[in-house]
């Protein structure tokens, strides 16, 4: 039997294994690894610079879009003007042909005669609107006289048009018949009539000043191109329309004289002559005020917008521009959140939210059901307290109640039987007041949706139509205050829905009211050229003292200020988050601010082409936004210094 010594397996050599083709196949697939990788890292640089071109151009066409958008709204205005030029010169020749007329009939070149063509309308009436500009589209613009019903505006031109053919047509026949009496009268008598006239509508014209697209060749401000002079200025939808067309009304305690300087309103039980009027004593800007002129100290300019200061009193404000946010309608409403992260604007058919920092468009709210035809602006915006929903009014009666974070709308309230113009929330978010031109003021409940309705049963006598234009409600929220198309501010109890109170003393429609942080103020800005502080201060509690004693209290709130330097229609009223400063908005395109306690003008801003119809101040900071019927809405900050 053999030992188990050599019962063992086999050792297996030690040394490396032969090259084989797996170790070379091993070796290649990392190679091809290695070569993807930097392909792949070739390509990631090659997508990085693709995406930055892709920004920049981006960036471009974005500005190029902003040009064409200035290009078109710069075309539309030299439409507009040429039109106002050429209705100007049909005016004027049918003026001529009416003088001729009177001149062939033996009348003396100095007498009144009958008035002939679209010019016959005389000063007692609104200006008649521009002719319809080719290539413009109807709506925004296309009217004069501010806020005009459009259909209303149709028919009363086609029955201009039809006057001016008869008139044409009966002058050339008299001309025929009287021919051969024209040649033996001298011309001489004809040419001076004909001076005189143009001497006279001439003299009627006073330049705009303040426009930044009226400045002389060698000003530092640029002309904008295509600015129309200051009487050519459009109106957008974003009030309602003034009374219908009338006759100046007669003189009174709401009305001025026809003629003559303008007297204070008489003292009554709601109007005191004012106990403030600084701005008479030099606290207003003079009315042929140059802006070129003004020294530098008093004057900051931009590319396209210039504030003069008042250097009548000392200077303690800075105003500069942050953003301009383009449009594609008239914007009707500006309104900031409550933290003033946000602005609100309201054109047609749709609700912009900006972000007040980067003035970046960060939604757009749009109902789909509402119908296509025709337009649809919304002339009120308003966020909620908590900053999650914003309520829209519009001309078709409703008010919508959006969810911001979703886009869609959470409640819709209907009960106006006319377009809503004014909105505002109450501080706490549950309740939430509209004006609207069926001469009522509204309070709705967010959370179970009912409503009181505060109607206007004593409307002026003379200024009948009570059409409700702003609405705003008391800090404290028991106080809602409406301003109305006949010149009245009424002030309701939130919590009985009684009329309390009425301020009277304006001269014409109420376009805004706005009150005080404290809410002992209420401020007022009209249709007359003015701003009204009103002493509200303990109204409720002085109302329920007067009822409890069985006596009725007289007095009223007081009109403590007036604040005058707008030369027209004041459209938007604003009071500053630390009640410092009063800021209005005017149909002259200005912007001014004033001292809230003494009502002198600290600045005023030229920045829009068209009417301010709407401003707002940031409850949260020294921010401003206004609204213009030039397309555009700006974000302005203004600092103490």
């Amino acid at each position: 039997m053999s030992s188990t010594i050599y019962n063992h397996r086999s050792l297996q050599p030690t040394v490396p294994p032969a090259q084989g083709p797996n170790q070379h196949s091993h070796v290649r697939l990392n190679e091809a690894v290695d070569t993807i990788r930097q392909e792949f890292d070739v390509i990631s640089s090659d997508l990085g610079i693709l995406r930055n071109q892709r920004d920049e151009y981006e960036s471009k066409v974005t500005s190029q879009i902003n040009e064409l958008n200035i290009v078109r709204q710069s075309l539309y205005e030299l439409e507009s003007q040429h039109g106002k030029i050429r209705q100007t010169y049909e005016e004027e020749l049918s003026r001529l042909r009416g003088e001729l007329h009177a001149l062939r009939q033996g009348v003396p070149a100095g007498a009144p005669h009958p008035p002939v063509g679209p010019a016959s309308v005389g000063l007692s009436g609104p200006p008649a609107p521009p002719p319809a500009v080719p290539g413009v589209p109807p709506g925004p613009g296309s009217y004069n006289e501010p806020y005009y019903s459009r259909d209303r505006e149709r028919e009363r031109e086609k029955d201009r048009e039809r006057a001016d053919r008869e008139r044409d047509r009966e002058i050339r026949d008299r001309q025929r018949e009287e021919r051969d009496r024209d040649r033996e009268r001298p011309p001489a008598e004809a040419r001076d009539s004909k001076r005189i006239k143009t001497e006279r509508m001439k003299g009627d014209t006073r330049p705009d000043h303040y426009s930044p697209s009226l400045q002389p060749p060698n000003a530092k401000l640029p002309p904008v191109p295509g600015a129309p002079p200051a009487l050519t200025t459009f109106q957008g939808p974003g009030l309602p329309p003034p009374p219908a067309a009338h006759a100046p009304y007669p003189p009174g305690p709401g009305n001025p004289p026809p003629a003559g300087p303008a007297e204070p309103a008489p003292a009554s039980s709601s109007t005191l002559v004012p106990i403030n009027n600084a701005q008479s004593g030099g606290g207003q800007f003079p009315d042929d005020l140059d802006p070129h002129n003004v020294p530098p100290e008093l004057k900051k300019e931009g590319s396209d917008w210039f504030a003069v200061f008042n250097g009548k009193v000392k200077r303690v404000l800075d105003v500069s521009l942050v953003h301009t946010l383009m449009h594609e309608s008239v914007v009707c409403c500006v309104r900031f959140s409550a933290d003033g992260k946000y602005l609100a604007t309201g054109c047609n058919r749709t609700a912009q939210i900006y972000d007040t920092k980067t003035g970046v468009k960060t939604c757009v709210l749009t109902d789909e059901s509402a119908g296509k035809a025709g337009d649809l602006y919304i002339r009120s915006v308003c966020f909620s307290p908590d900053g999650k929903y914003l309520a829209t009014g519009a001309e078709d009666k409703q008010i919508r109640i959006w969810d911001i974070a979703k886009k869609r709308i959470r409640n819709v309230f209907d009960g106006h039987q006319q377009e809503i113009y004014s909105l505002d929330f109450s501080l706490d978010g549950r309740l939430i007041v509209s004006g609207s031109g069926d001469k009522t003021a509204r309070i709705w409940d967010m959370v179970d949706g009912s409503s009181k309705v505060l109607t206007i049963n004593d409307a002026d006598p003379v200024n009948n139509d009570a059409g409700v234009t702003s609405v705003a409600i008391s800090p404290n929220g028991q106080l809602v205050a409406a301003g109305s198309l006949d010149t009245v501010v009424r002030i309701w109890d939130v919590g009985t829905g009684s009329l309390i109170e009425r301020l009277r003393g304006h001269r014409d429609s109420v376009y805004s009211v706005a009150f005080t942080p404290d809410g002992k103020g209420l401020v007022s800005g009209s249709l007359d050229k003015t701003l009204k502080y009103w002493d509200v201060s303990g109204l409720l509690a002085k109302r329920k003292e007067a009822a409890a004693n069985g006596k009725k209290d007289d007095k009223g709130s007081q009109c403590t200020m007036n604040f005058l330097g707008h030369t027209d229609y004041v459209l938007s009223v604003a009071v500053s988050h630390d009640g410092q400063w009063v800021v209005s908005g005017s149909k002259d395109r200005g912007v001014q601010f004033w001292d809230s306690h003494t009502a002198t003008t600290q600045c005023m801003l030229q920045g829009h082409k068209n009417s301010v119809i709407s401003i707002d101040l940031s409850p949260a900071g020294s921010i401003l936004a206004t609204g213009s019927g030039d397309w555009q809405a700006r974000i302005w900050s203004y600092t103490n210094i």
